[in-house]
């Protein structure tokens, strides 16, 4: 749900009980006035995807096309992403590309364009379109060495882009854009990720895959993923499945699992060993005394509900405040854990931008 006419999310929310309903009604009113409130039908579990490109008319040019790592449900510009997308089929990207130009033409779109789509179960959903630029654009540029702005102003003047070369530089490299966030300045927001916006910035990670990309971006968001020590794990009943992997792979890797008990008994009835541990309300010894104690190298917490919410609040607030690092989606929890295993292969490596776009 959504009050009328708010850039970046603003008092959005996914509410899913009716005691949320009219709670939130309560508090959209006042940001959305006398205008409707709106309602969205949320895709869980969808892959979203930003594409920005440029037309003048008649052709059209797709710059990039970016997988969010977040799940759909987390703002754009809260959500990391990948250019090109690391995870989905050539079929699906095609699709897309085919899908962005149609809009373009229909549209009469003459400079840049940013259309944003979900992909569940092989399907393609468009999100919504917009006749200008996005603030991935810089990221796009500099990833694909082209300049993207400066093409289409001129676009926007008359020119056609037959006259410009766009093939994007190099092509062999992954880059990845992440979200930097301010909560370290509010001492006690949490900083769980949610469909209204709250990053202040961004930065890159580029190289050869889409691991040691992550890795770079997360280290150039002053995030520093450990290399060994205890890892907490408490995930909603639907990403139970989807943190399977992630768990085996800090197991093969020698860190040690803790968890709530919902999650504990799950994982080690798959076979990854997990130690369970209390919640705040369960008493002490419990997860924050832990954080707190420097026990926990690591945090995956993802939930939902607002009760949900609200109990696990002092984990992510505590963990943001000690700089132990947190991830409160499976996807970004899953690509955190694909990160360390590459730190942990090679040597990270710092190149300059110019020699990836030279190939």
């Amino acid at each position: 749900m959504r009050p009328s006419y708010v850039l970046g999310g603003r008092a959005m929310e996914i509410v899913e009980t009716t005691a949320s309903l009219e709670a939130y009604i309560e508090t959209a009113v006042k940001v959305s006035g006398d205008s409707p409130v709106l309602i969205d039908r949320y895709l869980r579990d969808a892959i979203e995807v930003d594409v920005d490109a440029i037309s003048d008319g008649t052709t059209v040019h797709v710059a990039g096309v970016m997988q969010h790592i977040e799940e759909a449900g987390v703002h754009s510009g809260d959500s990391a992403c990948s250019l090109p997308p690391y995870s989905l089929s050539a079929a699906i990207i095609a699709e897309i590309e085919v899908q962005t130009a149609t809009l373009a033409r229909a549209l009469d779109v003459r400079g840049l364009m940013n259309v944003q789509f979900a992909v569940k179960e092989g399907t393609v959903y468009l999100i919504e379109v917009n006749p200008r630029a996005s603030r991935t654009v810089p990221f796009v540029a500099k990833a694909q060495g082209r300049p993207y702005a400066k093409v289409a102003a001129r676009v926007m003047a008359g020119e056609a882009l037959a006259g410009f070369d766009l093939a994007p530089l190099g092509g062999a490299h992954v880059s990845v854009k992440e979200a930097v966030f301010p909560f370290a300045r509010f001492p006690g927001a949490d900083p769980v990720l949610s469909p209204e916006m709250k990053s202040t910035g961004e930065v890159m990670g580029i190289d050869s895959d889409f691991a040691m990309a992550f890795a770079k971006s997360q280290l150039a968001a002053g995030t520093l993923l450990p290399m060994a020590g205890q890892v907490f794990i408490s995930v909603k009943n639907s990403d139970k499945p989807h943190i399977l992997a992630a768990a085996r792979g800090l197991q093969a890797m020698g860190f040690n699992l803790v968890a709530t008990r919902g999650t504990a008994a799950w994982l080690n009835a798959q076979g990854v060993v997990v130690k369970p541990v209390n919640k705040v309300l369960e008493g002490r010894p419990h997860i924050v005394d832990a954080i707190l104690d420097g026990e926990i190298a690591l945090v995956f917490n993802t939930t939902e509900g607002v009760q949900s919410l609200k109990d696990s609040e002092t984990i992510r607030s505590v963990a943001w405040a000690r700089k132990v690092p947190i991830y409160t989606t499976a996807s970004a929890s899953d690509a955190s854990v694909k990160a360390i295993a590459a730190l942990k292969a090679r040597a990270m490596e710092v190149t300059p931008l110019q020699a990836h776009h030279r190939g």
